[in-house]
């Protein structure tokens, strides 16, 4: 069984995040790290592995950094990785990752069964790339899945939707984006990051694909980003019982303006 997950790196959700002077997010002095909805997805793939045997293959879009979210995949237990990385894509939006990682698929990393990506990134949370990659593949698609059992050429998913969940049956190949509490993910251990050094990481442009850059020409563009406006440091009220609740009540309705 071929066992593919499409992760991303992205900016450490406890980073304090600086707009430059550009209008843009800066990314100096931030670390950065495996988007933590795809670490779900890694696990997932390394558990089927484990269970049904194969191999598992991680790939990203990205520059030379990403290289350490995939050695860290491959820490975890992933077979080998490839980095798509080229200059026309480094400010790719949903479509152009999705392109690139289609032509991949369906190419040079043809013959998978299952594809696990995260739900989200958590830096622009888009979440379109999953829904996009299995169109462009036209495979079968599920995502936000919190439960999934692979068997017999067929995968039965579970599935947050709006006020509860649902239950699909997918023919295999299929895509599937994990959701926050799909497994347990695994920490790397300490003979797992010294395997990761040798083992399989490719490092792939658009022309190895056979891409342009016209093919990947993003339709989204950021203008600029701003952050929210600082929050009021808070009131403590005292005195009488009568006096705070007078008090409360008066902030709630000309301030909060809430009753």
């Amino acid at each position: 069984m071929k066992i593919v997950a499409c992760i991303k790196q992205t900016f450490d959700t406890e980073a304090k995040i600086v707009i430059g002077g550009d209008g843009q997010i800066s990314g100096e002095g931030v670390n950065m790290i495996l988007n933590p909805y795809d670490e779900y997805a890694v696990e997932e793939a390394i558990r089927t592995k484990e269970k049904d045997g194969g191999e598992v293959v991680i790939i990203t879009v990205g520059g030379d950094q990403a290289q350490e979210a995939l050695r860290y995949s491959l820490a975890m237990g992933a077979d080998r990785a490839v980095l798509i990385n080229d200059p026309a894509l480094a400010n790719a939006d949903s479509h152009a990752v999705s392109v690139a990682l289609a032509k991949l698929l369906s190419d040079k990393e043809a013959g998978f069964d299952v594809i696990f990506t995260g739900k989200e990134a958590v830096d622009d949370g888009a979440a379109q790339v999953p829904s996009r990659l299995a169109a462009k593949l036209d495979i079968a698609l599920a995502n936000v899945a919190t439960g999934i059992e692979l068997a017999d050429g067929k995968v039965s998913v579970t599935r947050e939707i709006d006020g509860g969940t649902e239950d699909l049956e997918m023919a295999l190949p299929a895509l599937i984006s994990a959701q926050k509490g799909l497994n347990e993910v695994r920490y790397p251990s300490l003979p797992g990051i010294m395997k990761a050094k040798r083992k399989p990481l490719d490092v792939i442009s658009l022309a190895d694909l056979g891409l342009s850059v016209d093919d990947v020409a993003s339709k989204v563009e950021m203008v600029s980003a701003e952050l929210p406006p600082a929050r009021k440091a808070g009131q403590k009220l005292t005195g009488e019982i009568d006096e705070v609740v007078a008090k409360l009540v008066e902030l709630l309705k000309n301030e909060a303006k809430v009753i």
